[in-house]
């Protein structure tokens, strides 16, 4: 269990909250997260589980069915769904869809889907990624044409978290491709539409339950009224919101490094050699000091970078440079525990194995390491 009593970023409140995260986790989550990681989806279930337990959407304002509250309740959600061992995609739909809804969104757009996704009975994805184009996201071929007070979508995405459950997807679709990055605009496609089509659920080295699909588009046709925002304004929408998605990548690689140290621990206090536990060998005992040094350090910075942004004064420089340390430290905290693990750590049934597998992709997606030196790079 995360040890929150001496964190700076939280009140009593948000405590409050944590117990019921962790309730309706060890209810509804725990008991299922080996099936889902097996069948490669979470049970729609869980998220109108979550939806009524109140964990979906904190942020958005109660006109829209939401509680209105700070984005440090998401980073509450985030970090129990870490450490718990899940990687369910409720974090992109709270952090990331919903903010670019009561960002972007017209009135319409809001009554319409904000209180489905905080009650779990719409599950929403965005689509950026291409089979030609990542990290870059000028790059993106999807086109949206205009077709008098329509658009028609064309194009495929890949690597689209929440892909196979998801009812709404936001497409980064260029509406003029002769502008570059402000020819691109952001457009809600449903996922009924004529002419859409999921692909496979991609089959990933881990985050096994988060289903992971290809989506393909072929003249979808949308009204113009499906534009989030203003059209050609994509690209700056989805600079501007970078920043939060960043964070909620460091806020739940924190929390898993946390977890990954928690088992190394359990593990070489429990197991025995040559006469002693592995926990009393020099070896074992300095590295888990230095480990444990660099969690103290990690939860310091990420309170830092939450109240920054809580207060809206986390730079996007800032918030790259979070998502860099904290994802490159939990790959040497996992890897080490897992090592301590010997042998066991290589078989799945201990959670490190897990953990060390989630773990890889978190130093790729939201912005490979190498794109995060880049931007801070570009700040000195």
């Amino acid at each position: 269990m995360l040890d929150t009593a001496e964190r700076g970023a939280y009140d009593g409140e948000h405590e409050a909250f944590r117990t019921t995260v962790r309730k309706m986790f060890d209810r509804h989550l725990t008991p299922n997260l080996e099936r889902w990681e097996n069948e490669g989806i979470v049970d729609r279930t869980f998220w109108r589980e979550a939806g009524a337990a109140g964990l979906l959407c904190p942020t958005v304002p109660e006109e829209y069915g939401g509680p209105g509250l700070d984005f440090r309740y998401n980073a509450v959600v985030s970090e129990e769904l870490a450490y718990a061992g899940s990687s369910a995609g409720i974090g992109l739909q709270s952090e990331i869809v919903a903010d670019y809804l009561v960002a972007y969104g017209s009135a319409e757009q809001k009554a319409r889907w904000l209180p489905g996704m905080v009650a779990g009975d719409v599950i929403t994805a965005i689509a950026m990624t291409e089979p030609g184009a990542g990290s870059d996201l000028k790059g993106v071929k999807t086109v949206a044409r205009r077709d008098g007070n329509h658009y028609e979508v064309s194009g495929s995405k890949t690597y689209i978290t929440n892909g196979q459950n998801a009812d709404l997807v936001v497409v980064v679709a260029k509406t003029d491709p002769e502008k570059g990055a402000k020819g691109i605009s952001l457009i809600l496609v449903e996922a009924g539409r004529e002419g859409f089509a999921r692909g496979r659920n991609l089959d990933k080295i881990g985050q096994h339950s988060a289903d992971t699909s290809e989506l393909f588009f072929e003249n979808v046709r949308v009204p113009i009224t499906n534009c989030l925002g203003e059209e050609g304004q994509g690209f700056a929408q989805l600079m501007n919101q970078l920043p939060q998605e960043r964070l909620s990548i460091a806020v739940m690689a924190q929390a898993r490094a946390q977890r990954a140290f928690d088992e190394a621990v359990a593990f070489t206090k429990g197991r025995t050699a040559f006469g002693s536990t592995v926990f009393e060998f020099q070896n074992t005992r300095f590295t888990l000091a230095d480990l444990k040094t660099r969690l103290q350090v990690g939860w310091a910075h990420l309170d830092w970078a939450l109240m920054r942004h809580v207060a809206g004064k986390l730079t996007a420089v800032e918030a790259s440079a979070a998502k860099l340390w904290h994802t490159e430290t939990l790959w040497t905290i996992c890897d080490a525990a897992l090592q301590l693990h010997g042998g066991a750590g290589y078989m799945n049934e201990y959670p490190i194995a897990r953990i060390w597998r989630d773990a890889r992709v978190e130093r790729i997606y939201g912005g490979t390491s190498e794109i995060m030196k880049e931007v801070v790079a570009r700040s000195i």
